[in-house]
């Protein structure tokens, strides 16, 4: 199980909450519009935050962000419909997600398993809830099909994977680096001591 220090998962909420702010859909300083990190960020609260306050946090945030581009930043508010609302259960699945993966977590090569399964599960539900919502209950759409609905889903989930495993990965070789320098470092004060 991942346990961290307060002062940690401090760290680590503010750092989740830059990296929110800094690559939320186009809306701000997206430093040459880096792709959003929105999922990986509910993902990792999960994973890192051991209360649920930072999800309802995080929940504020995005909206607030959203607002805040819709509003006064001239971004679109195509998406902001009475399916907004599944975005609540699809950033949650997320956060179930990384909670389950970090009572499995171990330093050891084969928690990449359960790292692999918590990913694929939360990413399936979320897309699921914010596409599917979006899909059936936005009012943009005359007709819905599933058909149709399963089309767009191939059509548009790789993006959206493909952007959680690019942060995932980099946030997964940091923590890896981070862990080795703690062992390292615990081992040679267990030794001289």
């Amino acid at each position: 199980m991942l346990i961290l220090s307060n002062r940690n998962q401090l760290i680590i909420g503010l750092l989740l909450t830059m990296m929110m702010v800094l690559t939320r859909s186009e809306h701000f300083a997206t430093l040459y519009n880096l792709a959003d990190a929105s999922w990986v960020v509910f993902f990792l609260a999960g994973v890192y935050l051991r209360s649920a306050w930072p999800l309802l946090g995080f929940f504020a945030l995005s909206w607030g962000l959203d607002f805040a581009a819709y509003t006064w930043g001239g971004v679109s508010d195509f998406c902001i419909t009475p399916a907004y609302v599944f975005l609540l259960p699809a950033y949650a699945s997320l956060w179930l997600a990384g909670r389950w993966y970090s009572k499995h977590y171990q330093f050891a090569w084969h928690t990449l398993l359960p790292l692999a399964a918590s990913i694929m599960a939360g990413l399936v539900l979320c897309e699921l809830f914010s596409s599917g919502g979006f899909y059936f209950f936005s009012g943009r759409f005359a007709e819905t099909t599933l058909i149709e609905f399963g089309e767009r889903l191939m059509r548009y989930f790789p993006f959206s994977a493909e952007s959680f495993v690019f942060y995932i990965g980099i946030v997964s070789v940091i923590h890896w680096l981070l862990a080795l320098i703690v062992q390292q470092f615990n081992s040679r004060n267990t030794t001289a001591g």
